[in-house]
């Protein structure tokens, strides 16, 4: 049932923003890398190389991209290019990548070293970027043979940690202002005010997929928060089984469980268990997780529901987004949206690993 409501949403799928390249398709992208890699199933390359394809032009180029922007969204869908390179060994996939890592070469970086999240987001990381950016700069840096650009990224997610790190909930704000100058930041610490769960599904989807590629060794100074991070999202699922869109606010009225995060915590948690980084997974969780949020559509067939649209900080078309508890709540909720499909494929590439008892996660693979 699952795959066929794959294949039917692939067969449907329309690029997210026009055919311009970004990371919305990135996770889709992700998600068919997951598949096939879990599966060895040509369809998902298929997929795969038939979107991918569509968003490269001659020169190279990507559709729609402007390096300019250094919005560091724009980058998380390199890692489908990467993988196509290692499995096709064709050039012209890492001379796109090319494009993406020469934009990390002048992206602008907080005092302390860290990527702006975008241009127009001047001093300020987000838990967003983490995701978007270190995972495809290390996977670039291991397929030309730069550890420069490993040691830069690690360097930065532990700096962005530091940056993020909430004491009182042990978790990660969903972003920083270094210069204390936004009006969603607090004056003191410059983090925004609660704790979006998408946002921390981000950042431990990250951290899962940097240990993945560099090895226990490079990854043990990250180790320690890491499964902390876990454990504690571990601890924050709700009695009804998934996470609620403010994470930590069950006492919140109109507060629901989300499904994007949900697909996200779940991959992390799968992922982190087989690279032991995490206490265990309780069994039936990802069948929990389809159980609830794939529902019957009215044109047929199934849909994935209860994923928050969009959320973020700052101004965005005519309205302020304050990052309150209040904010993250009012925000449209979906069906289908690629920002939610993509974790789910992943989540499901993780558990069927988890059932098939396959070789363990390769630290660079």
């Amino acid at each position: 049932m699952l795959m066929t409501y794959f294949e039917t949403y692939l067969g449907r799928y329309e690029p997210y923003k026009n055919g311009a390249w970004c990371y919305e398709d990135g996770c889709i992208y992700r998600g068919l890398e997951c598949l096939h890699r879990a599966t060895g199933e040509p369809r998902w390359r298929v997929h795969l190389v038939r979107m991918v394809d569509a968003r490269m032009e001659d020169g190279p180029a990507l559709a729609g991209y402007d390096p300019n922007a250094y919005n560091i969204d724009n980058v998380l869908p390199g890692r489908a290019l990467l993988y196509l390179h290692e499995i096709t060994d064709e050039q012209r996939y890492l001379d796109a990548a090319a494009l993406l890592a020469g934009q990390l070469v002048s992206q602008p970086r907080t005092r302390s070293g860290v990527y702006w999240h975008k241009l127009r987001y001047p001093w300020q990381v987000w838990l967003d970027g983490i995701y978007m950016g270190a995972p495809f700069q290390i996977g670039y840096g291991l397929r030309v043979g730069d550890d420069a650009l490993l040691a830069d990224a690690l360097t930065q997610v532990g700096t962005a940690l530091d940056m993020t790190y909430v004491p009182a909930s042990g978790l990660y704000a969903h972003a920083v202002d270094e210069a204390r100058k936004q009006p969603w930041a607090n004056p003191e610490t410059g983090h925004s005010r609660a704790h979006w769960a998408r946002a921390l599904g981000w950042l431990a989807m990250a951290l899962v997929d940097i240990a993945e590629l560099v090895g226990p060794e490079r990854f043990a100074p990250l180790q320690a928060r890491t499964r902390a991070l876990l454990d504690r999202i571990a601890e924050l699922r709700q009695p009804g089984g998934l996470w609620l869109q403010v994470i930590d606010r069950p006492d919140l009225a109109g507060n629901y469980e989300e499904s994007s995060a949900s697909a996200m915590f779940i991959y992390a948690l799968l992922r982190g268990d087989a690279l032991g980084l995490s206490n265990g997974v309780p069994e039936g969780l990802f069948e929990l997780l389809t159980e609830k949020t794939l529902r019957p559509a009215q044109a047929g067939g199934l849909e994935f529901v209860e994923i928050c649209e969009v959320a973020g900080l700052g101004m965005f078309e005519d309205r302020f987004r304050d990052g309150s508890a209040e904010y993250y709540l009012s925000e449209r909720r979906v069906a289908d949206d690629a920002k939610g499909v993509g974790p789910l494929m992943m989540a499901a590439a993780s558990a069927l690993e988890r059932e098939e008892s396959r070789t363990p996660l390769r630290a660079s693979r």
